[in-house]
């Protein structure tokens, strides 16, 4: 596949396979993917902490308040990024730019983990509704958490929906 039709496949899951374990080598190819994903100073202000087995079925449970994230409990893998610190030069950027870069550079990993995982045939889903002092204490994090992501197999017959988005020319323009 191409990034093209990695984009136009790509796609929130909502129904895992709760039977199918991902191999390691496709798990190993999505967090090599996450650590070659470019940061401000190369300075990679995150961590990611890989959750299985019953750390996955626990962090999927401080995903899932007031009904939130159901689906999450059959994915067999969590993925935890944790906030960390920046290196000093994207600190002092940080601090005279006024732009928050760690949490670009945490978006920019996030996607880099969810087209890899789509090349692998891996489905994903980036939650942001989480119990951040749950998750911090399942995995002994000191950090804040900013995002948790699903990761697995897709059930069978889970389609590919539809993509509601705005047109080209509302969403780009052009300066000359």
């Amino acid at each position: 596949m191409n990034f093209t039709e990695i984009a136009k496949n790509r796609q929130s899951c909502r129904a895992y396979n709760s039977e199918r374990e991902v191999e390691s080598e496709k798990l190993q190819a999505v967090l090599e993917s996450a650590r070659l994903s470019p940061s401000a100073c190369n300075g990679q202000p995150y961590h990611i902490t890989v959750c299985k087995g019953e750390g996955a079925v626990r962090v999927a449970k401080a995903t899932q308040g007031m009904g939130m994230n159901k689906f999450a409990s059959d994915a067999p893998v969590m993925l935890v990024i944790s906030e960390m610190p920046y290196v000093k030069s994207a600190a002092l950027g940080a601090k005279v730019k006024h732009n928050d870069y760690r949490s670009i550079d945490i978006g920019i990993l996030s996607a880099y983990i969810t087209a890899e995982a789509s090349a692998q045939g891996l489905a994903t889903c980036i939650l942001g509704w989480f119990d951040d002092g749950k998750i911090r204490e399942i995995c002994h994090l000191d950090s804040q958490v900013r995002l948790v992501i699903t990761l697995g197999y897709a059930k069978d017959g889970d389609k590919l929906r539809d993509k509601k988005r705005k047109d080209i020319d509302e969403l780009v323009s052009f300066v000359e």
